[in-house]
C-alpha cells in the first residue's frame, strides 16, 4: 500500500525529519531503493550507503541522521520500527469466512462463520475453529483440536487429535503439531510402543516454522508458551515445556521432558538432551551441545569452529592420545610431589 510519511510517522510513534506529504509504497534496500522505497539502517557496517541512497525515507537512529540526505524516521530501535512499518505497508489480507467445497468437515466440528476453511482441508470430529481463523490448502485438523481466534495455518499443517492452539498463532507449511512422541519400552530384542496420551498445547502469538514438529506429551502435556517463535526444521520432543517469548533457530532438537525458561534464545543446530532444566534468559550459540541443566542467565557455547582440513586432521590425531597424555601428566605430578617431599626431609 502507499502511505504518506507523516501518517506513517504518526502510526509508528516516531519523529519524522522531512516532507510529511511525501509517499512511500514498498520496502527496499538502501543501495537500490528509489523515491517510493522505505529503507532502514540497523547495522553500522552499511552506514556508507546513507550518502548515496535514493530511498524515499530511511528509518535510523539519531546518531546516523546527519549522514542521510533523504527524509528519515528517527527511532531508538530501527529494526523494530522497520518491522512495524513493514506490517503497515504489507498488511495481511482480511479473512473472508467460508468453507471451500472440497473441504471435508465432520458434522460435529464447529467453524466460526468468520473463519476460512480452504481447499482439501479435513476437520475431524469435535474440532473447534475460532473467529477469523485461516486454514490454507490441505490442512488437517484432528479430533477435538481447538484453534484460537485470528490464527493462521498457511498450508498443509497437521494438528493431531487433542491439540490446542491459542490466539494469533502462525503455523507455516508442513509443520506437524501433536504427533505421538518417540516412546518405546524394551521387550528383549524388540521395541514396544508406549501410548502417548498427553496433548500439545500452544499459547497465544506462537509461530511455528515450516516442517517443524512438536510431539504430544507422553502422560502430561507438551507446552509451548505465549510468544514462542520456532524456526523451520525443529524437533520438540514429548513433554517439553518452553517458556514465554523464547526463540529457537532452525535444525535444533530438544529431547523429551526438558524445560526451557522464558526469554531464551537458542541458535541453529543446537542439540539438547532430555530431562534438563534451562533457566530464564539463557542463550545458546549455534551448534551448542547441551547435556546438563543450565539455570544461570547468560550466553553458552560449544562446538568446534571450522578450520583448514590439514589442521583438523592433526588435531584429531592428537585427540586419540589425550587419555594417555592425561595419565602421563598425573604420573609426573606424583613424581614431582615425591621429589619435593624428599627434598624437604633432607633439608631438615
Amino acid at each position: 500500500m502507499e502511505i504518506a510519511l507523516g501518517e506513517l510517522a504518526d502510526r509508528l510513534g516516531v519523529p519524522l525529519r522531512g516532507d510529511r506529504d511525501a509517499r512511500v509504497s514498498r520496502i527496499a534496500p538502501l543501495s537500490s531503493a528509489d523515491a517510493t522505497g522505505l529503507s532502514f539502517l540497523g547495522d553500522g557496517r552499511f552506514r556508507r550507503h546513507l550518502e548515496s541512497t535514493r530511498a524515499g525515507c530511511v528509518i535510523l537512529s539519531g546518531v546516523d541522521a546527519d549522514a542521510c540526505r533523504v527524509p528519515v524516521l528517527l527511532s531508538d530501535n530501527p529494526y523494530l520500527t522497520f518491522a512495524e512499518a513493514a506490517r503497515i505497508l504489507y498488511p495481511r489480507p482480511p479473512v473472508i469466512g467460508g468453507i471451500h467445497p472440497s473441504a471435508v468437515v465432520d458434522p460435529s466440528a464447529h467453524v466460526d462463520p468468520s473463519a476460512w476453511v480452504g481447499p482439501t482441508c479435513v476437520l475431524e470430529a469435535g474440532a473447534v475453529i475460532g473467529p477469523r481463523v485461516f486454514l490454507g490448502p490441505g490442512c488437517i485438523v484432528g479430533e477435538g483440536v481447538e484453534i484460537g481466534e485470528d490464527s493462521r495455518l498457511v498450508a498443509r499443517v497437521t494438528l493431531c487429535a487433542g491439540t490446542l492452539v491459542g490466539k494469533r498463532a502462525l503455523l507455516h507449511p508442513g509443520c506437524v503439531i501433536g504427533r505421538e512422541g518417540f516412546g518405546f519400552a524394551r521387550d528383549g530384542d524388540r521395541w514396544v510402543r508406549i501410548p502417548q496420551i498427553g496433548r500439545a498445547i500452544l499459547g497465544d502469538d506462537v509461530e511455528i516454522g515450516a516442517n517443524t514438529t512438536v510431539d504430544r506429551g507422553a502422560i502430561g502435556d507438551t507446552l509451548i508458551g505465549d510468544g514462542v517463535k520456532l524456526d523451520n526444521h525443529i524437533q520438540i520432543g514429548h513433554n517439553v515445556e518452553i517458556g514465554e517469548n523464547t526463540a529457537m533457530a532452525a535444525n535444533t532438537g530438544i529431547s523429551g521432558s526438558t524445560r526451557i525458561g522464558r526469554n531464551c534464545t537458542i541458535a541453529g543446530a543446537v542439540g539438547m538432551a532430555g530431562h534438563l532444566e534451562i533457566g530464564d534468559r539463557v542463550h545458546f550459540t549455534g551448534m551448542a551441545m547441551v547435556t546438563r541443566s543450565v539455570l544461570e542467565p547468560g550466553s553458552y557455547s560449544s562446538g568446534i569452529p571450522a578450520m583448514p582440513s590439514a589442521d583438523w586432521r592433526r588435531n584429531v590425531a592428537r585427540f586419540r592420545h589425550l587419555d594417555e597424555l592425561a595419565r602421563r601428566i598425573k604420573q609426573l605430578e606424583i613424581h614431582i610431589d615425591t621429589m619435593n617431599e624428599t627434598t624437604g626431609r633432607e633439608a631438615t
